[in-house]
């Protein structure tokens, strides 16, 4: 059994994308993070950072304790080896796949979050913060419409664990200020993702955890207003 802490959120998804195709064992720890849940003392010593997701594997591969990990990449990397599935073990494709792996964790999700950030939620309008991040979001959807030309996933011709990591995010195009119509490649692997069952129940029992939006107004300071202390 794995323990999610999870809110509705992007890197959320991510990762019940996973167990879903990996018809693992999970359940669900929601974690409010617009009330806060985030700075329990239970929470940080699983996610030392505040932000979920994070898991918590009860049956990990070494057969021991239970086993935490932090942060949305990790935690799809760990999982991909701990069942060998959405992560090649031939030297070229795995290299790829971690390549696009670490591009939306370093690239896009701190850009489009961003986005998110100045076009969304920020208390006022700062026009060069939003033009900043818009065209950072075009230029990155522009990388991952090229790297589609000519291959039905990022790894290659299969589903991987950078495919997880990527969707999320790009499935937000229409409140990044972007037109899904410049990449039909990007449209495309989009419409693959969504249509398979797993991603539907993913999305499905992902929302059904929060009917309220993943941050709300009165989280806005929670989440925007935070330092060391």
């Amino acid at each position: 059994m794995i323990d999610l802490y999870f809110w509705p959120t992007p890197n959320g998804h991510k990762v019940t994308l996973f167990l879903e195709e990996a018809g693992l064992d999970y359940r669900f720890c929601p974690i409010n993070i617009s009330a806060g849940d985030q700075f329990s003392p239970e929470f940080l010593k699983i996610a030392p950072n505040n932000r979920i997701p994070a898991i918590v594997d009860h049956d990990p591969q070494d057969g021991g304790e239970a086993v935490s990990v932090f942060e949305s990449g990790a935690i799809l990397l760990y999982l991909a080896e701990k069942t060998g599935l959405f992560l090649p073990n031939t030297l070229r494709e795995r290299t790829a796949v971690m390549e696009w792996l670490f591009w939306q964790v370093g690239g896009l999700g701190p850009m489009a979050g961003q986005n998110h950030h100045f076009n969304i939620y920020a208390p006022q309008s700062i026009p060069y913060a939003k033009e900043r991040y818009i065209n950072e979001t075009n230029r990155l959807y522009g990388v991952i419409d090229k790297r589609l030309a000519d291959r039905a996933y990022l790894g290659g011709e299969d589903y991987s664990i950078a495919d997880m990591a990527c969707y999320p995010w790009a499935t937000y195009w229409h409140v990044q200020s972007q037109d899904i119509r410049d990449f039909p490649n990007l449209a495309r692997w989009l419409r693959s993702i969504e249509s398979r069952p797993a991603t539907q129940r993913a999305y499905e029992k992902g929302q059904n955890v929060s009917a309220q939006p993943a941050v709300t107004e009165k989280g806005k300071n929670i989440l925007f207003g935070q330092r060391s202390r």
